[in-house]
Formats: C-alpha cells, structure tokens, sequence
C-alpha cells in the first residue's frame, strides 16, 4: 500500500509544487541518450514527470505505481497518453520487456524488507531484455541525511492553484538500525485541514545493494554521484547478466 503522501487525492494534487525542482532527472534522461535505450519501465512514477519528459521524446514508456491518487495526477500532464500506465507493484508486473527500468527519487528505499527487495528485484530481471539495466538511486546511510528531516530545514508555504496556500514539513520519529520513520505534515489553510503521512526508508549500504543484485542475476557495472547532490547518493547501473 502507498503512503498518505501518495495516495492521500489531497496530498497527491500537491506533490509537485511542494517538490518543483526536478533536475534530479536530468541525469536519467541523459542515461537514457547513453545507452540507446528506446523502452523504459519507470517504477515508482508517482505524478509522472519522469515518464511523460520520455514520451515527448518518443520513448517508449511505462509507468508503474502503487498510487492510484498519483497516477491521476500524472495523467493530466502533456504527453500523458504517451505511457502504459500501470497500476501496482512491480511484483504484479504484466509481461513485457525493456532497455531500461528506472527508479528514481530514492524509491529503493521503499523496500523494507530483505525478500521484498529481492521479490521486486526479481521482477526487474525478468522485464529487462538481455543485457538491458536498472538504473537507480539511494541514499549513502553514511551521510545520515535524516539529521537534517526537520521543520527548521524543510518548511514551505506555498500557494497552490485549486489548494490555496499550504504549509508543509517534515520530521523524523523514529531511527532504528538502517531504518528510518519521519512524517510529513501539510495545513491547508484554505479550511485549516491538517494532514500527515507517515513513511519509512530502508538505507542499504554499497555492499549489501551489489549483493543482492549479484543475487538475482544482476551485475553492478557502475556507481555513480548524483549530480544535484554530490557526496549523498549512489547513483547505480546494473545489468543483466542472462537472457
């Protein structure tokens, strides 16, 4: 199940003014242009900003999410009719296969578990055609970025067309080991609504993502900076090692 902040109509209306700067993408489309990939899974689209600046390209694209709030969202953008909207976990994936299959905005972290992680992985191998790769991103657990989860760091007011002006931020509630539990908090102040969302991340390290990839046939053949936030995040390239 998605959380609030995805599946909550509401909240979804508001993610992408509340999250505008999106040139964290640029360095996937460019992978894109790197490796001639002409079809792309993007899993964990959510309002599908990723997905529809592929099809304005004319790639072929599909776009998955457990978010039906967020998948609303995205098909109202330009190019939306472009995708294969898909409504699930990649687990529940139909058949097909790609060049690509991206995950984006640190939707790695979202797998709590050793054997979700290694059931969606799974997943991906066998969407990916022979020698197709995952690309996707995570945050360093070294870096600690939570310690900067706070309202004091994270606070915005903005005004929304259709929502009027909402504020909103985030704090952390909760770190045990590699997992980390935080909470977003939005006040409307059009009626003074006042909605959370609880989330948990999992922050794997270097060693234990090439593992499991190794695991399901998946080969690490680069790990990359982003380029928006050097020193954060690991930027991986993987490919399958089998047809």
């Amino acid at each position: 199940m998605a959380d609030e902040i995805f599946e909550n109509p509401r909240l979804a209306d508001i993610y992408d003014p509340f999250d505008s700067d999106r040139s964290d993408l640029d360095a996937y489309e460019s992978m894109i242009n790197e490796f001639s990939a002409i079809s792309v899974l993007d899993i964990g689209c959510g309002t599908g900003t990723f997905a529809c600046r592929l099809a304005a390209r004319g790639i072929e694209v599909f776009g998955m999410d457990p978010a039906e709030a967020s998948l609303k969202v995205a098909k109202t953008k330009h190019w939306s009719d472009r995708v294969k909207w898909i409504h699930g976990n990649a687990i529940d994936l139909p058949k097909l296969k790609v060049d690509l299959v991206t995950m984006t905005a640190n939707v790695a972290q979202v797998f709590l578990t050793d054997e979700e992680w290694k059931e969606t992985l799974l997943a991906i191998r066998d969407v990916l055609r022979s020698g197709g790769r995952l690309v996707f991103e995570t945050r360093k657990p070294e870096s600690q970025a939570w310690l900067k989860w706070n309202r004091e760091n994270t606070y915005k007011r903005i005004d929304i067309p259709d929502s009027g002006v909402v504020e909103g931020w985030v704090d952390v509630t909760d770190v045990q080991g590699s997992l980390v539990s935080f909470r977003w908090t939005y006040v409307f102040e059009s009626d003074g609504a006042i909605i959370t969302s609880d989330s948990t991340l999992r922050f794997r390290s270097l060693k234990e993502i090439s593992k499991s990839l190794w695991d399901v046939g998946l080969s690490v053949e680069g790990v990359r900076e982003a380029p928006d936030r050097p020193g954060l995040e690991y930027v991986i390239i993987a490919h399958r090692l089998t047809a």
